[in-house]
């Protein structure tokens, strides 16, 4: 939400797509194969913010060589998903939140593009992603369709990340919603 508050143009692309979509209804789980624009937002999302910045460590039943390194047997690695998902050679301007990027392309949670690892890969690939994949894309839908959001005039909107076993915003995100889609439309 703050990436979309910060740039109304996508905002407004995403607004756009649900009512070509949903149109004046309530959003339900049936639209959001359809919702391409904000499954991109939502990728996008998690390519600048990880949820965990370091993936659960891995370590090597044999000595191997990655990267023109000897990886001795035994050792305990972590991968940076962090660092992958905003390094320049992966990515063009890494550090600017461009949903497009996501629109065309077959992009997905499997962790099968190693430029991409939100949640891991293989084995260990998070659990719960097409539970919280279906959630949060449910949940923003409806939020964007229904109400319009701004931030408060004093606040200042800040977007740095706090690492820990999970990242999180430094600074919790204070936004007010109104209502943009009268009760009158989305009941008929």
């Amino acid at each position: 939400m703050a990436e979309i508050l910060r740039n109304p143009g996508v905002k407004t692309k995403i607004q756009e797509e649900l009512i070509e979509v949903v149109g004046v209804n309530i959003v339900e789980e049936s639209h959001q194969p359809r919702l391409k624009y904000m499954d991109a937002v939502v990728k996008e999302t998690f390519r600048v913010h990880p949820p965990l910045p370091l993936l659960i460590h891995r370590s090597p039943d044999e000595s191997c060589t990655v990267g023109g390194y000897t990886v001795p047997k035994g050792s305990i690695l972590y991968i940076n998903v962090w660092a992958i998902q905003r390094d320049p050679k992966n990515w063009t301007d890494p550090l600017e939140f461009r949903p497009d990027r996501f629109v065309n392309g077959k992009w997905d949670y499997n962790g099968s593009n190693l430029k991409f690892l939100p949640f891991g890969s293989g084995r260990r690939i998070c659990p719960e992603v097409p539970l919280g994949e279906k959630m949060l894309m449910y949940i923003l839908a409806s939020l964007l369709h229904s109400f319009e959001w701004i931030l408060p005039k004093d606040e200042e909107f800040e977007l740095s990340d706090e690492f820990g076993f999970v990242t999180k915003k430094r600074k919790l995100l204070v936004a007010i919603p109104f209502q943009r889609l009268s009760d009158a439309t989305l009941y008929k």
